[in-house]
């Protein structure tokens, strides 16, 4: 199988990198890729907004399956060219995206559903909006209603930012505060048969102990010892399974990744949000557990096939991955920056924990950061602790200037 991957961050190195031990893929090439995926797949420049011009790639390179990583892709439609030029593609329709490119929307699907989520209000005038804080209160949870790559969402017990949050938005949703911890489960689906990965939990806020402003995520962990053994069937009857059957039934039927961003509250389980695509950082810590070669999986999501499939298989062991960030993320980074100490990493901590590549390229003979997170070191081991302990191990080797990471990631669950 030839698989031609879109995108050029960690999620995407995770995949290509799980891809690459697949012993059915004898060809694999990402576009347009970073400098860490360039060691296990044939790069190729193109605009991945451009449907046209991925399809095209796609033929001339006799791919057997696309697999589309970033959600702005698949928003766009990306995975409707490529089908239409008569190749498998593993992502939603431009239209099913929209679960993650409205928030609007994916309140409404999730009503018709019978979701449980937060209560909202849609608002797009100022008065619209005060009527809507006042009614809720503090803590205020304020989200733009179209992509924002993570970082379109503001928490706070401040009124004025808020306000200024969603002014700034145009069309905005605001929702009540669920409390308890959150939880990432990813489900593959096409369309109608629906398979859920293990849950993951991840670290949004810039600094240790939550602090700092929201990013699209500063590491993550699997498994999460402390959720209910029947967490992911409750999940499953509540809330994959009627979202997949009510997009079929409104004629947008959704095939590919679907991720539910969940918060696990006093009053049960409410969906925070829906991804149409693997989220990132999670993804790290999700295929380093999955023993399932990748490939099968995702052509029978693409090709209407998953019923046939027999059950995924999973690893025992845990995984942690630390987000390593540019100086001044999830401000204007810093780019440019020289990094060290990968091949010490290779040398020294592989297999347990290995390097995976999001904002960077190659500059002559070095490899310099190219964005705001720009490393993602993962590892695994036989619990949270040991896999904390090695990819802790591995991040003390990269010399990034400037850098920064959070120190606490999966402490508490590790510590239990």
């Amino acid at each position: 199988m030839k698989v031609l991957v879109i995108g050029g961050g960690a999620r995407e190195h995770a995949l290509c990198r799980s891809l690459s031990l697949d012993p059915d893929v004898t060809a694999l090439h990402c576009a347009p890729g970073n400098a860490g995926i360039a060691e296990v797949a044939e790069l190729h420049p193109v605009d991945q907004l451009d449907g046209p011009a991925v399809a095209r790639l796609a033929t001339v390179l006799g791919a057997d399956l696309v697999v589309v990583g970033p959600e702005a892709p698949l928003v766009a439609g990306v995975a409707d060219q490529v089908r239409a030029a008569g190749i498998p593609c593993f992502g939603p329709s431009g239209a099913a995206a929209q679960l993650e490119g409205s928030k609007a929307f994916a309140k409404d699907v999730m009503a018709g559903a019978g979701v449980p989520t937060a209560r909202s209000y849609v608002c797009t005038t100022p008065e619209e909006i005060d009527e809507a804080l006042d009614a809720f209160g503090a803590p205020y949870v304020v989200k733009d209603d179209g992509l924002a790559a993570g970082k379109g969402v503001v928490v706070t017990s401040d009124l004025e930012q808020a306000r200024e949050h969603a002014l700034a938005c145009g069309r905005v949703v605001i929702e009540e505060y669920l409390d308890g911890p959150e939880v990432s489960l990813f489900a593959i689906t096409d369309g109608e048969t629906v398979v859920p990965l293990r849950p993951a939990q991840d670290f949004k806020r810039a600094l240790d102990g939550d602090e700092g402003p929201n990013t699209g995520g500063m590491g993550a962990y699997s498994p999460l010892p402390w959720a209910d053994p029947k967490l992911v069937d409750e999940v499953m009857d509540t809330v994959l399974q009627p979202t997949v059957d009510e997009m079929r039934r409104r004629g947008t039927p959704f095939s590919g990744l679907l991720y539910a961003g969940l918060a696990i509250t006093s009053r049960g389980v409410r969906v925070i949000e829906f991804n149409a695509r693997f989220g990132d950082p999670e993804t790290q810590v999700v295929l380093a557990r999955l023993k399932t070669p990748l490939a099968g999986v995702l052509l029978a999501a693409a090709n209407g096939t998953l019923d046939t499939l027999p059950p995924l298989h999973w690893r025992d062991d845990a995984a942690v991955t630390v987000v390593v960030a540019s100086h001044n993320y999830p401000g204007t980074p810093r780019t440019g920056d020289r990094i060290e100490g990968l091949d010490e990493v290779a040398a020294e901590d592989a297999p347990h924990a290995y390097v995976l590549h999001a904002g960077t390229k190659r500059d002559g003979d070095a490899i310099v950061s190219a964005g705001g997170r720009v490393l993602s070191v993962t590892a695994t081991g036989e619990d949270l602790a040991e896999a904390r302990e090695r990819a802790y191990r591995a991040v003390s080797r990269i010399r990034l200037e400037g850098s920064q990471h959070r120190t606490d990631i999966a402490r508490a669950a590790a510590e239990g």
